[in-house]
């Protein structure tokens, strides 16, 4: 691809650093707190959609809508009509309302935009787009990559940088390779084509953030990667005269307790167990209620729609400990969550507690999937996947062990996951009470604003064109 010149209009990169928030900006992110403090200015404060989760918070900022209108009510839902939950899927269909790239190429013909690793990014209207794909053999086996468009960006680009290091993405190895691949990816776009928008993910304080919780000494070392990296990308597309927004989807506080919605509904006798292969499985077609949790929301779907069961199901939800409120009916639509894809009730945690989706009542009973990185079968978003189970010895020779048979074409079975929810030490998803705790924008040209709503971020960026 030959490289272009300079476009003569405004060009403009929207840098999404993950878990960011006011409370972060200090002695650790020198780069970023200069870059949001220059000229006197001070970084304005998101309150977060809700639920503050990922693909939530991006289909909200680049929509201008919220989940009743563009349907993005979690990183997961359940269809109803397959009777199937979904977790993590990247069509950018799923998205219903206008996109702010569609929006913007209504003025200026010749508009493009590329997104690195924004979530939906699969076949959508975008002109450059690379985003995470593993590749499944028909034997079982996972092989890691990306998925590009054009398709021919994939080999080029992985020619130029390396195969992108999907482990350091998500799970026990997660932490900065991979933000590193999308800011040198960036760059790559950058010097290639020129987009008018760039969209870039960085998602690297995500990790030790949830891990240990935002007031962990070991989050500082984070912080100072994070920085350097994202000041590094600032300084590049700075001196190519694209404009450089930062922003976030939301903070993460630290955490204590661990809600368990779909024990509390098996132990009513609502939800649906199956053995398979001497293992328990939820049957969620089959279960009265049951309950997709995802970080501090979850959302209960109901077979039974009378408002008797209902109102029972309610109570026991409520009673369930670190549970600050439950949603339905009117409440559901004031949160803007009133769309078929939710939850008949959506339960919100206290912001010392987050939910697991563990079902089962013996860890001898937990399905297979339940000790690996299995972001799909999981009947809820499993942050437990950051870690190795502590009470595996030599765990990275064991690790070895599996990935040299894996190599050798034996099937494997990388159950190095612990089942102990309780390791988590932060987690988001709700509005927390401390704004210091929400997301944060800044950058050149950003109105000064104490708060600013979620779905006004689509607007901002439209301005700075």
């Amino acid at each position: 691809m030959p490289e272009k010149g300079h476009r003569s209009g405004p060009r403009v990169a929207i840098i999404n650093i993950v878990g960011l928030c006011g409370r972060l900006l200090g002695e650790s992110t020198p780069k970023l707190s200069r870059f949001a403090r220059q000229s006197g200015r001070k970084e304005s404060i998101i309150r977060p959609v809700v639920p503050a989760v990922t693909c939530t918070a991006q289909s909200t900022y680049l929509t201008g809508k919220l989940p009743t209108e563009h349907g993005i009510v979690g990183n997961g839902w359940y269809d109803r009509n397959l009777h199937e939950h979904h977790f993590w899927k990247q069509s950018n269909q799923l998205v219903e309302s206008e996109k702010i790239w569609d929006t913007l190429r209504e003025d200026r013909p010749g508009f493009t935009c590329a997104n690195l690793f924004w979530w939906y990014n699969m076949y959508s209207s975008v002109d450059y787009s690379i985003t995470p794909r593993p590749l499944y053999r028909s034997d079982g086996l996972k092989i890691f990559d990306i998925h590009s468009q054009p398709l021919s960006i994939r080999d080029a680009i992985k020619k130029d940088l390396g195969e992108f290091p999907f482990p350091s993405f998500w799970g026990p190895m997660a932490g900065i390779a991979s933000s590193k691949w999308i800011a040198d990816a960036a760059k790559w776009m950058e010097r290639k084509q020129q987009p008018d928008l760039h969209l870039i993910y960085l998602p690297h304080l995500d990790y030790d953030l949830q891990r240990y919780g935002p007031d962990d000494l070991r989050c500082k070392q984070a912080l100072k990667e994070i920085d350097e990296l994202a000041g590094s990308l600032i300084e590049f597309l700075s001196d190519r005269r694209v404009h450089c927004i930062i922003l976030s989807e939301y903070g993460i506080t630290a955490v204590n307790r661990v809600i368990y919605p779909n024990r509390a509904l098996r132990h009513q006798g609502w939800l649906n167990i199956k053995e398979e292969f001497g293992l328990d499985t939820l049957d969620s077609g089959g279960s009265r209620a049951f309950a997709l949790t995802d970080h501090q929301v979850a959302h209960v779907y109901l077979q039974d729609k009378t408002s008797s069961f209902s109102a029972k199901v309610r109570v026991c939800l409520e009673s369930l400990d670190g549970v600050a409120t439950v949603l339905e009916g009117k409440s559901r639509s004031q949160a803007g969550l009133d769309h078929p894809r939710a939850g008949d009730l959506i339960v919100l945690a206290n912001e010392d507690a987050w939910f697991s989706y563990y079902f089962w009542e013996d860890d001898g009973k937990a399905p297979e999937f339940a000790r690996c990185i299995d972001i799909h079968r999981k009947h809820g978003y499993d942050p437990a996947e950051l870690f190795v189970d502590p009470s595996i010895t030599l765990p990275k020779l064991q690790a070895a062990r599996k990935l040299i048979a894996k190599k050798m074409g034996f099937r494997i079975h990388m159950d190095l996951i612990p089942l102990d929810p309780s390791l988590v030490g932060g987690s988001h998803g709700i509005m927390p009470k401390d704004q210091a705790d929400w997301p944060v924008v800044f950058g050149n040209g950003i109105p000064e604003s104490e708060v600013l709503e979620a779905t006004e971020i689509h607007d901002l960026i439209l301005t700075q064109f």
